[in-house]
């Protein structure tokens, strides 16, 4: 008797593992990803490292990376510290997405997610930074320059 009882346990242990491993293998919800990127807009803007965000709130710098990858989902409570912690209202997070019921669905172009990591970057910070100190002529012209070192054609075009 004693041998079936732990066979059966043993067999649902490895049944909950796999189930597990399913799980984790889904595709991350968009909202997850979106919220995640306004979360690392927002820190960012604040200046905050990953590692200062997570000691306002009582993270690890991990938890805090997961949460703006959209590896992580971001409980209603841990949200509401994290927006306590950079001073913003809870519901920026969520700016950007359709409105529930709109019929839209919330999807996620896969190039903004790399363009908002690459502005998160110290690089990205630090090429904006020297862009934006130029005169808007010469942003136009500098544009043209990185459009033909890209192999772009059409030139830049006028803002």
């Amino acid at each position: 008797m004693h041998d079936r009882v732990a066979k059966r346990l043993a067999s649902n242990s490895q049944a909950n593992a796999f189930r597990a491993e399913e799980e984790s293998c889904q595709t991350t919800h968009p909202v997850d990803v979106h919220v995640g990127q306004q979360l690392r807009i927002r820190r960012v803007h604040s200046n905050l490292s990953q590692t200062e965000l997570g000691q306002k709130v009582g993270l690890s710098y991990q938890q805090v990376q997961k949460y703006e990858s959209g590896k992580n989902r971001i409980s209603a409570s841990m949200l509401y510290e994290i927006a306590s912690g950079l001073k913003v209202p809870v519901g920026c997070f969520f700016d950007g997405l359709p409105q529930p019921g709109s019929g839209e669905g919330a999807t996620i172009a896969p190039e903004v997610d790399e363009r908002i990591a690459y502005l998160a970057t110290a690089e990205g910070r630090r090429f904006v930074e020297e862009i934006l100190r130029l005169p808007p002529k010469l942003r136009t012209r500098t544009l043209a320059v990185i459009r033909a070192i890209a192999g772009e054609e059409g030139g830049a075009e006028e803002d």
